[in-house]
């Protein structure tokens, strides 16, 4: 059986990353990158990427970029997500995300979508709370 593009996601499993086709990119400390391909599943009525899609991508990149900075062990879950849709996007979509501000249970991120021309398609902050992750039945963790 092979792993899937999320289930390989920084080492995290992410289901959801597989329906979207999202692709992990660079990471580094306190900085993460995650791209995908828009098809038409994933579009809103214009044609466009769903406001959904675009918030996801942030969602993760940001997430993932605390990730990059915290102890095996230790999980991430969104509690604040905000985002300003500044330009439609279609094609691929390259969303970033880095740690403003970490402490010992929240973190402060921001982070920048943007399309292939590099239209900056939508700016987002993110408020994160580290949390001790517990063994799921059957589930590989690293």
């Amino acid at each position: 059986m092979t792993q899937s593009v999320g289930s390989a996601f920084f080492g995290v499993r992410i289901p959801f990353l597989d329906l979207l086709g999202a692709r992990p990119g660079h990471r580094e400390k306190g900085r993460a990158v995650i791209s995908l391909e828009l098809r038409e599943k994933l579009t809103n009525s214009w044609g466009f990427a769903h406001g959904g899609v675009v918030m996801t991508l942030l969602d993760v990149a940001m997430g993932s970029a605390v990730r990059s900075t915290v102890p095996a062990g230790l999980g991430v879950v969104t509690v604040n997500l905000g985002v300003t849709f500044l330009h439609s996007a279609a094609g691929s979509l390259t969303a970033e995300g880095r740690v403003l501000r970490g402490g010992r249970t929240l973190v402060f991120c921001e982070g920048e979508a943007r399309d292939a021309a590099g239209h900056l398609v939508a700016k987002g902050v993110g408020t994160f709370r580290l949390k001790r992750r517990k063994p799921q039945p059957g589930a590989h963790q690293k």
